[in-house]
């Protein structure tokens, strides 16, 4: 994974109340997406596809959906971890 440097986390909105997802940060092409577990995964355009990370950024800034969009849609297409 290539370095990438991302804004400070947001914390996400929840506004459905049982979301698994935490924080999330946004990069032009990447989202940086903190769950519960506190591990936190990116997912970039080339991993995810330019689309795909478009939505989890719409989702995340709404603060709903996201979780249920990456289990459902997007599972295993994350860049890699970060470690913090």
């Amino acid at each position: 994974m290539t370095a990438r440097r991302f804004p400070s986390m947001q914390c996400y909105g929840n506004r459905q109340g049982h979301s698994g997802v935490v924080a999330y940060a946004v990069a032009d092409d990447a989202i940086a997406v903190r769950f519960r577990s506190g591990e936190t995964y990116v997912y970039t355009a080339a991993s995810a596809g330019a689309d795909v990370v478009a939505t989890m950024q719409r989702l995340a800034k709404a603060g709903r959906g996201l979780s249920t969009y990456i289990s459902q849609s997007v599972r295993d297409a994350y860049a890699g971890k970060m470690t913090l």
